[in-house]
């Protein structure tokens, strides 16, 4: 089906909205959010039919043809060399663009009948407008990686599930759902890789021009209470703030708190060092506790990935059991009568928790029940 009557759809959708004004200094404000979503789902669809271009661009340009080659034909090495150079874009770009376009492109059998593409649901997503290419190109990047271990079942069940969620989100937010989406495809692969990761964590001190440069590098097990802790302070400032009985109304007066974020990370990372080497004042967090989300057929089986609240990356259950058990984790109870019970969060260094085993909250490492009773 030709792409260009979405295209056309697209277009007469942004003429509509932007109606008589000759720039965007004429649009009112409900005017520039329709125009803004117009150009969006514009922009998607005329790259989604980029990619189909490009990927016939390179099918033409193979290295196979030699001098033949349609890139070479028309002066470039390669045919990401010419999507780069007409198209304005780096050949990253370029590369990302083919690889998209060949991935859900029609496929064509040995006697030349047509074919789904190896990716349908994808390729619906971006001539839609529903999906970019730069978020296509990571679900395939992912699917591609997996297929062998997933299987071809829940492949096809991943695509779906992907295309379906990652349609208007960012591009940061589709890299967290990959990340989770690759836990559950390759869970024994999430092992390899956070140990991969642990070995790599660093942190380093360095004194220039009279302040030091902590540069850290951690990965999501090592990170997990350092995030959870900074957030936790920063919440804390910012509510303390908010609830001053007289906060100074001029930002501008001496004794005015004007402390950005980062200043109060660097603040929270100066209080939590002083708290460990006095060890006798409560450092105020908020409440904040680090979670680690896991099923129970995982904890028992000792297999699959767990996540922690404010991390993107899962990590292994190797990784969560060693968590908990820093923490001195109390499991939690659920199903039947029973109640949950509290772990982790402690007052100061205190290796007792700090709340009634009837709260109905779970601190530490929360799972889908460690005991039922």
């Amino acid at each position: 089906m030709s792409k260009l009557p979405g295209l056309v759809e697209a277009v007469a959708r942004l003429g509509d909205v932007w109606a008589d004004a000759g720039d965007a200094t004429g649009l009112s404000r409900e005017q520039l959010i329709a125009v803004n979503d117009a150009i969006g789902v514009l922009r998607r669809r005329l790259d989604a039919a980029h990619a189909d271009v490009a990927a016939r661009i390179a099918h033409e340009s193979r290295a196979e043809l030699g001098s033949g080659s349609l890139a070479k034909e028309y002066g470039y090495r390669t045919a990401g060399k010419l999507l780069a150079a007409t198209g304005g874009i780096s050949t990253g770009d370029a590369s990302r663009l083919v690889k998209v376009g060949e991935a859900t492109a029609p496929q064509t059998d040995l006697v030349g009948a047509r074919l789904p593409a190896r990716y349908e649901l994808l390729r619906e997503a971006l001539a839609s407008g529903a999906l970019s290419i730069a978020a296509a190109g990571l679900i395939i990047a992912l699917l591609d990686r997996c297929r062998v271990v997933a299987g071809v079942g829940r492949i096809g069940l991943a695509e779906e599930i992907l295309a379906e969620r990652c349609a208007g989100l960012g591009l940061d937010d589709v890299r967290k759902l990959i990340a989770r989406a690759e836990a559950w495809l390759d869970p024994d692969g999430v092992q390899p890789k956070d140990e991969e990761r642990r070995a790599k964590r660093s942190c380093t001190i360095v004194e220039r021009d009279g302040m030091v440069h902590l540069n850290a590098v951690l990965d999501a097990e090592t990170a997990a209470p350092v995030v959870t802790a900074m957030r936790g302070y920063v919440s804390a400032a910012f509510a303390a703030r908010k609830d001053a009985p007289n906060p100074n109304p001029n930002p501008d007066a001496a004794d005015a708190n004007r402390r950005t974020v980062p200043m109060l990370h660097a603040d929270a990372l100066a209080m939590f060092c002083a708290h460990v080497l006095g060890c006798e004042s409560r450092v105020p967090l908020a409440g904040a506790t680090v979670i680690v989300r896991l099923t129970l057929d995982d904890l028992q089986a000792g297999s699959g990935s767990a996540t922690i609240d404010g991390m993107d990356h899962p990590v292994n259950i190797g990784a969560a059991r060693r968590m908990a058990a820093a923490g001195g984790v109390i499991p939690w109870v659920c199903g039947g009568r029973a109640k949950s019970w509290i772990g982790g969060g402690r007052n100061g260094c205190s290796r007792e928790p700090n709340a009634s085993p009837s709260r109905n909250v779970m601190v530490g490492v929360r799972c889908a029940g460690c005991h039922r009773g």
